[in-house]
């Protein structure tokens, strides 16, 4: 099924692959290079729980249950839509096919109202192709371009040598470390917290650095 919702995809307009409604109107559709990102609906179920359905991706991202099943994947569009997951969250999608990805969100800090943390994950077969740098820059210009906030927080598993390798490149400064649950393992994790300002942010990006 999904290879012929990718099919079907093709032969879209680009205009009608990026309805507006699909995406609540204060989390824009955003284009970069090679992706898409827009807000997550039901032709995604099938590629999202396929992707998820994976302990390398599940054990990495703290909500993530595994198994991952198709119920789960629905579950994941409709509160996402709704709203009810973080601030924005945006499927990652391939420009030249429409193929999903993954998904990447923004997520406002409980006690800082101008702090967000970013969360992004890819499914395994689209690993160390540049796909995450990618989405995060996009999500992160659009994020101190649009809200008025001075922080942008990360988070990894001390164990993610690549999502810690994207959050680099990003920009972000080590902050500290804790301990975080994990959904899918069942218990507390450690990870490593960085921290992006948008005075770097903006220094990086007149200096050409994210490019």
């Amino acid at each position: 099924m999904q290879s012929e919702l990718l099919r079907d995809d093709q032969y879209r307009s680009p205009k009608d692959r990026l309805r507006p409604e699909r995406l609540r109107s204060d989390c824009p559709v955003l284009l970069s290079q090679r992706l898409v990102m827009r807000a997550p609906h039901e032709e995604d179920i099938d590629a999202l729980s396929h992707l998820a359905n994976n302990a390398a991706v599940a054990t990495m991202v703290s909500r993530m249950p595994h198994p991952y099943t198709a119920k789960d994947a629905a579950d994941f569009v409709r509160r996402s839509n709704l709203g009810e997951i973080g601030k924005c969250v945006y499927a990652i999608t391939k420009t030249e096919n429409g193929a999903f990805l993954g998904c990447c969100g923004l997520e406002p800090h409980q006690d800082d109202p101008e702090t967000l943390e970013i969360g992004y994950w890819l499914g395994q077969p689209y690993w160390n192709q540049g796909y995450a740098t990618e989405a995060a820059h996009a999500l992160i210009d659009m994020a101190f371009r649009t809200r008025e906030i001075r922080f942008i927080d990360a988070r990894c598993r001390v164990t993610n040598i690549a999502s810690r390798r994207v959050i680099q490149k990003c920009g972000f400064q080590f902050q500290g470390s804790g301990m975080v649950g994990s959904l899918a393992l069942g218990g507390m994790v450690p990870v490593e917290w960085y921290r992006l300002d948008r005075k770097t942010w903006m220094s990086l990006k007149s200096w050409g650095e994210m490019r």
